[in-house]
């Protein structure tokens, strides 16, 4: 069996290249997996690789298999889709979902991947690490039935979250984005959509994931008396500034942290990490979620394309990398 490996690292910020790999034979408890897809998000990714990350949180801000350190050498990631090829015989032949970074194989404890349903393909299957902080985050906003609810910020979480409350009954649903373009994801969503100017407010809920100030502000705005803006955003080593003046104090608005490092108290007990993740993938049959995949490249391309998705350049929700041949593609 060939063991060696090649992964994409950042070597200092704004630059990744691909090194080679040599890998050990699993362990009784371990499997070898051959990694079929992983995914790129221009959120937190892409501020790794800008060298984002602030000092403070650099210990709370690694990866479960990151190697090196902030701001580089750094090997980091978290969403990647695999085969087993070695490991327990039950799991032989699997796709399996890790929170990996991006390297062809790798061995991991078995207690790391999750088995993808059969009923989801493995190229959705790279959604699954943002969708379980879809999932994190609606157990702490917990909405109820008949709630006017929006969503800020239309980038790869924030669409994650719409689409999760577009399957609750009865409530008034809008994604808020200042770009246009993204209403045509809305629209594969089956969500409605606005921009900032013509968002409809009066909510009981706004989930906030633009990671921009004027978005955290505009959502406090379209608050109801009494609401709550669920943040998600991560801002690195931004410093923003709020209205906390003005209105916030007489309307009692509230302003509240989601972040999916802890699993939300809000979940019922006995839920941990390991149900969350699969309950995630679970989620992902549905195929309208292949929206939120926006691109494909090659694992090879990974250098020269960081770049151009930390830039923006390439405009994205989650790219796609392959590694090679699926054996469960999309119908």
């Amino acid at each position: 069996m060939n063991r060696s490996a090649r992964a994409f690292w950042l070597r200092s910020p704004g630059l990744g290249e691909i090194r080679e790999v040599a890998l050990t034979a699993p362990a009784e408890d371990e499997v070898l997996v051959r990694a079929l897809y992983s995914g790129v998000s221009r959120g937190t990714e892409t501020l790794v690789f800008r060298g984002g990350v602030p000092t403070s949180q650099h210990a709370v801000m690694r990866a479960p298999f990151q190697e090196g350190d902030f701001p580089g050498p750094v090997k980091y990631g978290y969403l990647n889709v695999g085969v087993v090829e070695e490991g327990p015989a039950e799991l032989i032949g699997r796709t399996v979902f890790c929170l990996y970074p991006h390297q062809s194989r790798y061995v991991v404890p078995v207690s790391a991947v999750t088995v993808v349903p059969e009923s989801v393909p493995a190229g959705r299957a790279v959604l699954a690490g943002t969708v379980e902080t879809a999932v994190n985050a609606l157990w702490d906003a917990a909405p109820l039935v008949g709630d006017r609810i929006a969503v800020v910020g239309g980038g790869m979480v924030g669409c994650s979250v719409a689409a999760l409350l577009a399957r609750f009954p009865g409530i008034r649903l809008q994604l808020v984005d200042a770009d246009p373009a993204r209403a045509e994801t809305a629209r594969a969503l089956g969500v409605d959509f606005a921009g900032p100017e013509d968002a409809l407010g009066d909510c009981d809920l706004v989930v906030h994931a633009s990671a921009t100030e004027a978005g955290l502000a505009s959502s406090l705005e379209l608050l109801a008396n009494e609401g709550t803006v669920v943040e998600m955003s991560w801002y690195g080593d931004r410093r923003v500034s709020l209205p906390l003046g003005e209105a916030f104090h007489s309307r009692r608005l509230t302003v509240r942290a989601s972040q999916v490092g802890t699993v939300s108290p809000a979940a019922r007990a006995g839920r941990g990490y390991a149900e969350r993740m699969a309950l995630a993938l679970d989620l992902l049959a549905d195929p309208a979620l292949d929206a939120l995949v926006t691109g494909e490249s090659a694992f090879e391309e990974l250098p020269g394309l960081m770049p151009k998705l930390a830039s923006g350049e390439i405009l994205a929700l989650c790219h796609r990398i392959s590694y090679g041949q699926d054996p469960r593609p999309a119908t």
